[in-house]
């Protein structure tokens, strides 16, 4: 009887894999930063075919054209003839009479090493790109080695990864064979498919239970400089605390992280953060940084990404349940996909001791400062939806400033109006508990289930004001109602190349300041025709070194309005970077800033909401 049981499912196994869309990826055989794979079919049902990489994934919010890091793509009948193929752009080929297609293969180029080259394209976001490091690391994000045939995207595949047998491949996959050269995976489905990273690089990993949940941490450190074990203490806390917090929301058994850290002689990278799926992200961060930042970023980023465990990837609109990766249709709430998991990967930190209220006051604080570099009055259901179209993408961080703030209001008109029964977390739990992983709501839809599940009208009238509408939200007024005060104060005028000096960055490469391009110029670099992609190398002889930057702060302290100055820059021209000097007249810029603080005298009312808001306790 054992015996026939092992026979019968070994049959089956057979017959899934001969349905199935057998894909290998070769990280052997790499030549010239170019990795090989092949697509193997089973019977076609169409004689014409419509093939495609991605235009875009869901959890990224750009046109990133997949396709073109693909080269020398051939398509092969069941006799091994090539097929002739029409390509109708970067990303998709077109074949008639192919109903004898068995075979793709192409080459992949990574989309790391063209970065720094944005003379056509916009670089790829580095935690959604790839990375082909022959004998070091190979960062796989599934969507830019594989691609699918329209109309069989539920077709399942199997994975296989030929690698170098002393490496290693953190994913929340499981490895279906025991052979040391290669791993085999099987996936139901393509979106499955884009759903599963993998970093391949000599073993450097660890795993570990925290909260009911088995974790594996993967680590690429180009100069051995960290390791996996040097990260433990601080993810297992965090991953603690999140369960705690989402309670029932969460029902994750497993999750994944590759940690990729640039550096050393690897690719220039500058897209740092991190990429959600179902059970894994993947993160990419400097080398460079102190352990501490490195925690803290985890605990803010990885959080976030955990986060989207619950929304938008098990609770989501038709436009994510269906998505379109050739020509992507796009949902209108951002402001809760992004905005409300931002606001919950800083809550969650309040509620749960991580940070005290000053520091979560001082991040409310810098969120509300930051949106005032976006336009205030553009609907953000709009910019949403059409987030993909150049007049609009620009705004698209607006979701972590804005959006994160949109979601602290709603939370707080919900305590008030029920007496503090409710929150922004019990509506998105009821929200889950309504729909779920493979039940969508109707996008335009979603304020009536909003009001469903709350029972409350005024979420609709809240979203038609300050979410679909144009108004400004007035954060002064919801912070009030929990004991918070807004104060008002003007800097004296200083010399800098941003209005908002916190926002100046470092390269480490070429060890120049750089800045956010979401940052607003200040009036002298403006003058002198800066740019906020220009890296800056010396101001006034004096060049940038990270450990003396408070001599050069000083030394902006003593520039007079109308002083002749003079900037070394390094400029993007056409792919190369370009030393250029630029030379004006000072002029110096007040910025007026806004604090947050709690109010020394509140209500009684005022502190219950504050402390209901605080701690997540009714």
């Amino acid at each position: 009887m054992r015996k026939t049981a092992l026979s019968l499912g070994l049959f089956a196994a057979f017959l899934a894999n001969a349905q199935s869309i057998k894909t290998t990826i070769d990280l052997v055989n790499v030549k010239d930063d170019k990795v090989a794979v092949t697509m193997e079919f089973p019977k076609m049902k169409s004689g014409d075919i419509k093939f495609h990489f991605p235009k875009t994934v869901p959890g990224t919010y750009s046109v990133d054209d997949y396709g073109r890091f693909v080269e020398g793509i051939k398509f092969y009948d069941n006799k091994g003839k090539e097929l002739a193929f029409t390509k109708v752009n970067d990303n998709s080929y077109s074949l008639k009479n192919a109903q004898n297609l068995s075979k793709i293969s192409y080459l992949v180029n990574d989309s790391f090493d063209e970065e720094m080259n944005t003379s056509k394209h916009k670089a790829v976001f580095s935690p959604s790109g790839t990375d082909i490091e022959a004998g070091k690391v190979y960062m796989i994000n599934t969507h830019g080695f594989i691609g699918y045939i329209e109309n069989m995207q539920d077709v399942p595949y199997q994975l296989v990864i030929q690698k170098p047998t002393d490496f290693y491949g953190t994913t929340a996959l499981v490895d279906q064979d025991k052979s040391e050269s290669t791993d085999t995976y099987t996936l139901a489905n393509y979106a499955k498919v884009t759903d599963s990273p993998l970093m391949y690089t000599k073993p450097d990993y660890i795993t570990f239970n925290a909260g009911g949940m088995d974790l594996v941490l993967g680590v690429y450190s180009p100069t051995g400089k960290y390791k996996a074990t040097d990260f433990k203490d601080n993810l297992e806390k965090m991953v603690v605390a999140q369960k705690k917090f989402l309670g029932d929301m969460n029902t994750n058994k497993k999750y994944a992280i590759m940690l990729y850290l640039s550096g050393g002689d690897g690719p220039m990278v500058k897209g740092f953060g991190a990429l959600e799926h179902h059970e894994s992200t993947s993160v990419v961060l400097p080398e460079a940084m102190p352990k501490d930042a490195i925690d803290q970023t985890i605990t803010d980023v990885v959080s976030h990404e955990f986060f989207h465990t619950v929304n938008p990837l098990k609770t989501h609109s038709e436009e994510i349940h269906y998505f379109n990766y050739a020509d992507p249709k796009m949902s209108q709430h951002l402001w809760m996909y992004e905005g409300g998991t931002e606001y919950f990967a800083n809550l969650f930190q309040i509620q749960e001791g991580l940070i005290n209220k000053d520091e979560f006051l001082k991040r409310i604080g810098e969120k509300i400062t930051n949106s005032k570099n976006y336009n205030d009055t553009m609907p953000f259901t709009v910019m949403s939806k059409n987030v993909l179209q150049d007049q609009y993408k620009d705004q698209y961080r607006n979701v972590y400033e804005k959006g994160a703030l949109l979601a602290m209001c709603m939370d707080i008109e919900l305590r008030k109006l029920s007496n503090g029964e409710m929150g922004y977390r019990d509506m998105i739990r009821k929200l889950s508990q309504r729909f779920g992983e493979n039940k969508p709501f109707k996008d335009d839809k979603l304020i009536d289930e909003l009001v469903t599940v709350t029972g409350y009208s005024q979420v609709k009238d809240f979203y038609n004001k300050y979410i679909a509408g144009s108004q400004p939200t007035p954060y002064a007024e919801y912070l009030k109602m929990v004991g918070v005060e807004v104060r008002k104060q003007e800097t004296p005028p200083i010399f800098w190349f941003i209005k908002d000096p916190n926002q100046t960055g470092y390269d480490d490469k070429n060890k120049a300041l750089a800045f956010d391009e979401n940052s607003a110029l200040s009036p002298f670099a403006k003058s002198i025709g800066f740019k906020i992609t220009d890296q800056i190398l010396a101001l006034d002889g004096k060049t940038i070194d990270i450990q003396k930057i408070q001599e050069l702060i000083g030394y902006t302290k003593t520039i007079k309005e109308g002083q002749d100055v003079t900037v070394t820059i390094l400029r993007d021209n056409a792919g190369k970077k370009e030393k250029m000097t630029l030379k004006g007249k000072a002029i110096l810029d007040k910025l007026s800033m806004e604090t947050l603080q709690f109010k020394a005298n509140p209500t009684p009312e005022e502190m219950k909401l504050q402390t209901q808001w605080l701690t997540g306790k009714k």
